[in-house]
């Protein structure tokens, strides 16, 4: 065993022996966020909180079952995951409930969300706060280094959502079919020539297939100052005209000539598992590390980002209008924002998802909670965040690839 390594018993005797650390935030913050967080933690006692969040993944429903039993040991909060195939189907149902007049007592008492259903979330009043900066474990996020902690999707946050974790877009290869990995726009455009039906990318408007346009239009030269902003029809032509450029030069050498489009990420990884495509694409760069370790993917894949940059945000967990758990939602958000929390979830070996905290806030003993060995198949040279366009412009992007190419697949 690497000596850097820790199994989730010496986590938590660590979490509860190391005196003043901020490990310990969860458990010492009212001295730090006065008599209203005691207050909020009292309330939260008894209380459950229904966190609907994507169930597609077991690695992830079993870190939430970790997460349930620390909440349920440490606080005596019930955290019960209400697996969702779609976020949207959240949105709906918070959207049916405002409109029936259901204002207390709703169905949903916290929400892993991002991009668009945050955006419609928020407009639309379906939404508690503010309350995420109010949070102790708060003051470790990394805001200056990671701003997509407060932006999501060139949308302000105002406190609405609490960061929980980073994503970008990351390619992966398998090296003993791609000696040298495309890292631009241009070389993998070059490369899917030399390479016809090696390559692929998900049917939007999956979230995986619109990332990658989002990608394309940025690196064909879409105009980002007007990205950023919200969606206007009168840019619309204009601002996306070498998106369809790019995917027009491209689409001849991809797989099925791009006339079909494969499902999802998972059916991809898939394809390359079986040999069928060389190159596959995810947003979590840890992705490949963990399907090498789960002997999915051959230890011979390698992941990399393109050198300019890729489209990244964060995700977050935000708090339905009409929870009836808000305290306990409140809780259950800081355990999730704890070093304890975000380096268990951090780690290939339980999830793999980038950390939100700024380590160099932290004390020696929390930072070593995220020193865990690196893993075959992570990135090694990470590349620049791109930030997301304005959310408002993922619908009419998808509408119009629809139009041009999706009827066929």
């Amino acid at each position: 065993m690497n000596p850097t390594s820790t199994t989730p018993r010496t986590l938590r005797r660590r979490s509860l022996l190391i005196a003043g650390s901020t490990l310990a935030l969860p458990i010492t913050a009212s001295a730090h966020a006065g008599s209203d967080w005691g207050r909020v933690e009292r309330a939260a006692r008894g209380q459950t909180v229904y966190f609907n969040a994507w169930g597609g993944s077991e690695r992830i429903n079993a870190y939430l079952r970790w997460a349930a039993a620390e909440l349920a040991q440490r606080w005596g909060v019930k955290l019960e995951h209400v697996k969702l195939v779609d976020t949207a189907e959240l949105v709906r149902r918070v959207r049916a409930e405002k409109a029936a007049g259901r204002n207390s007592g709703g169905s949903a008492d916290m929400a892993w969300i991002n991009g668009e259903n945050f955006l419609a979330m928020k407009r639309e009043g379906l939404l508690f706060g503010p309350w995420s900066e109010k949070l102790p474990n708060y003051a470790l996020v990394d805001t200056v280094g990671k701003p997509t902690t407060r932006i999501d999707f060139s949308e302000a946050v105002d406190g609405m959502e609490a960061p929980w974790g980073m994503a970008q877009l990351t390619f992966y290869a398998d090296s003993a079919r791609v000696a040298k990995p495309p890292t631009s726009l241009a070389e993998l455009t070059a490369w899917a020539k030399a390479n016809p039906g090696r390559f692929t990318y998900p049917k939007p408007p999956q979230f995986h297939g619109t990332t990658f346009l989002k990608q394309v239009l940025f690196e064909a030269g879409g105009d980002r100052k007007t990205l950023s902003a919200p969606y206007g029809a009168e840019a619309f032509d204009r601002t996306t005209a070498p998106l369809w450029a790019a995917l027009d030069a491209l689409h001849p050498h991809l797989w099925k000539r791009g006339r079909q489009f494969p499902a999802s990420t998972t059916v991809m990884r898939q394809m390359l598992a079986d040999g069928e495509l060389a190159i596959g694409l995810t947003f979590n760069p840890n992705e490949a590390a963990n399907e090498i370790a789960a002997k999915t993917l051959p230890p011979t894949v390698v992941s990399y980002q393109h050198s300019a940059g890729t489209i990244g945000n964060t995700h977050f967990l935000a708090i339905p209008f009409n929870s009836r758990a808000k305290e306990g939602a409140q809780v259950a958000a800081n355990f999730l924002l704890s070093p304890l929390a975000q380096a268990r979830k951090a780690d290939v070996r339980h999830w793999g998802d980038p950390t939100v905290l700024a380590l160099e806030k932290l004390g020696s003993a929390d930072r070593a909670l995220f020193a865990a060995a690196r893993a075959p198949g992570q990135v090694t040279r990470p590349a620049p965040t791109l930030p997301e366009p304005h959310a408002s412009w993922v619908d009419p992007i998808d509408r119009e690839w629809t139009r041009r190419y999706g009827q066929a697949g």
